[in-house]
């Protein structure tokens, strides 16, 4: 028997008018519609002398905190991995309760269970979100830096006995940061401003900026490649490396990112590869994880909770251009 229409239009009109509801709760938009990321609570401690970093025992080491699938926080462990930072920080692992809506600690650092365990240990306000990633100095406690964006080049600065790698040169400077200025909203958040928006409109201007930001990076990396910045890999390339290495898994399918399929970006596609390829990166890449926290934790983006399976992560990334 068909369900009559009034009923249909009636359950539309209630499940649209609940889906805003629970948006809100994901995330807060304009009277647009338009995506507003949270303004994030951001805590920056004093930073140990170098000397007192090298005499430290190993249980007193600063600890990074990271989630495999924040891609924020997938940076900072790009850096740790890249500059070879294991025997000067702890790498700790924190994993989302989707129930609880909060990152939890297995094992429990100092009887801390939970990342807002670890805030509430180091004495941030009552009010501060406990966010990854988060670096934390154990003898304090404190928290030292919980913004990716300065904790990337902090750790670019940290003491490495292993690498003199520098992600961050003075020449060059200059070029990352007007990276930055482009790839931050257009494209790292831009993938959020299209999943998350809540009109037509919206989402098709966060989509057109998001796609103008790829072909300006295929451009450019035509004209000067391999790297964004010319012949040395840098912090804009570890910056926009996370979001674009879950694009088939999370981004395309989710937040319904696929205008143009990645491989369409014949430079980028290669400078994915490329980057993949570096000795200690695809350890850091779980595409597992990641749908499992994103098509299992965004409700109101996936109410039926189902995860779709996808081609294996390291076949898809080495896979030829499509002819």
């Amino acid at each position: 028997m068909a369900i009559p229409p009034l009923v249909v239009q009636t359950a539309r009109c209630g499940w649209h008018w609940q889906w805003q509801q629970l948006m809100g709760g994901l995330g807060p938009a304009d009277a647009e519609g338009n995506y507003q990321r949270p303004v994030s609570d951001h805590l920056n401690g004093e930073i140990p002398e170098q000397s007192d970093l090298q005499a430290r025992k190993a249980k007193d080491l600063p600890l990074l905190i990271v989630g495999r699938s924040c891609p924020w926080a997938h940076r900072t462990w790009l850096v740790h991995r890249l500059r070879q930072l294991a025997s000067q920080l702890t790498l700790l692992m924190a994993s989302p309760d989707h129930q609880g809506g909060r990152w939890v600690l297995a094992p429990a650092w100092e009887q801390c269970n939970s990342l807002l365990d670890v805030y509430r240990h180091c004495g941030a306000p009552p009010s501060h979100r406990a966010t990854v990633p988060v670096l934390v100095d154990p003898t304090r406690p404190a928290i030292l830096c919980n913004d990716s964006a300065p904790l990337v080049e902090l750790l670019n600065q940290w003491p490495s006995t292993e690498t003199e790698l520098d992600l961050d040169p003075p020449a060059l400077h200059g070029q990352i940061e007007t990276w930055q200025t482009l790839l931050q909203p257009a494209v790292n958040d831009g993938v959020y401003r299209c999943g998350f928006a809540r009109t037509q409109t919206a989402f098709h201007r966060a989509e057109t900026a998001l796609f103008d930001a790829l072909k300006n990076v295929e451009i450019n990396l035509q004209e000067s490649g391999p790297w964004l910045c010319g012949d040395q890999l840098t912090l804009a390339d570890v910056r926009l490396f996370p979001t674009l290495i879950r694009w088939e898994t999370v981004y395309a399918p989710l937040f319904g990112c696929n205008k143009q399929p990645l491989w369409q970006f014949p430079e980028l596609w290669n400078w994915r590869r490329r980057f993949f390829q570096i000795p200690g990166v695809q350890e850091t890449c779980d595409a597992t994880v990641w749908r499992q926290d994103y098509f299992g934790a965004l409700f109101p983006l996936n109410p039926g909770g189902i995860v779709p399976t996808a081609p294996e992560l390291s076949r898809l990334v080495m896979s030829e251009i499509p002819r």
